[in-house]
């Protein structure tokens, strides 16, 4: 685990995937396909797909799949590509249960959630906080010293765009170059800061056109670690596929990235 942190703390790294698991064949069809762009244009790359999404707006929202599916899958993901596996949890519970995840997220929404921090925390797992979206940079020094609190140094730190209203978000780079402080690896979190939250009558709208210009200023402010949720067909997706990039598409975003990394 130790090298995985030195290696994300040195090299420009790529977090991608489908927001939730919906089958295996999707999973594994983006698994390859972006593990084959990353290591064409220099990016470490991390498969991201969360088990259960529980912070959704509508309980008529897909939530995903138990934690020994996932648990199951991830070994096979892992086994296949040899990749990093991340993914989300929303209870103290889950951290210790998700054995073949390598970095357990935070969600933004439950960033100052104590315990949750903790029970992460004490896995001894990398630990990706992302930004709340009514935080600032300078206030990730408290959800930041809790994992630390723990003994563990293994954190990253991710922007998601910062509330704009109602149903909007917007990024505000000052909070990627504030967070530069901490010396931790920050991620920007791109598909999700192009997001309408509860947009679309209970579920997210977003705006990814904007995704390949946001992402090359991110590398230019000297941030070496970006998160894209991606997927074959984003129209069908089950989550956050008004935000997604497809597939076939996200070459072009990942091309411009190292492009303008410094």
């Amino acid at each position: 685990m130790s090298r995985l942190f030195n290696d994300l703390e040195s090299k420009p790294f790529l977090i991608a995937g489908p927001c939730v698991i919906e089958s295996s064949e999707i999973c594994f069809t983006i698994a390859k396909k972006v593990k084959e762009i990353a290591e064409k244009y220099g990016f470490m790359y991390i498969f991201k797909a969360s088990f259960d999404k529980a912070n959704r707006s509508s309980i008529n929202s897909y939530r995903g799949v138990s934690i020994d599916e996932a648990n199951s899958l991830y070994r096979e993901i892992k086994k296949e590509f040899s990749i990093p596996i991340l993914t989300d949890i929303h209870e103290s519970a889950h951290a210790a249960k998700l054995i073949n995840a390598d970095i357990l997220q935070i969600p933004a929404f439950l960033a100052r959630q104590t315990d949750l921090l903790l029970s992460a925390a004490n896995t001894g797992k990398i630990v990706n906080i992302k930004k709340a979206q009514f935080m600032s940079g300078d206030d990730m020094e408290y959800p930041i010293e809790k994992v630390l609190s723990a003994g563990n140094e293994r954190v990253l730190i991710t922007e998601r765009g910062t509330m704009f209203g109602y149903n909007n978000l917007v990024v505000d780079f000052r909070n990627m170059i504030d967070m530069q402080k901490y010396n931790l690896p920050i991620v920007f979190d791109v598909t999700h800061s192009t997001q309408r939250p509860s947009a679309l009558n209970g579920v997210s709208g977003g705006d990814p056109q904007y995704v390949p210009y946001l992402s090359k200023a991110a590398a230019a402010i000297g941030i070496k670690g970006f998160f894209i949720e991606t997927h074959p067909d984003p129209y069908k997706a089950l989550s956050d596929g008004s935000s997604m990039i497809k597939l076939d598409e996200i070459e072009y975003v990942i091309a411009g990235i190292r492009e303008h990394i410094k």
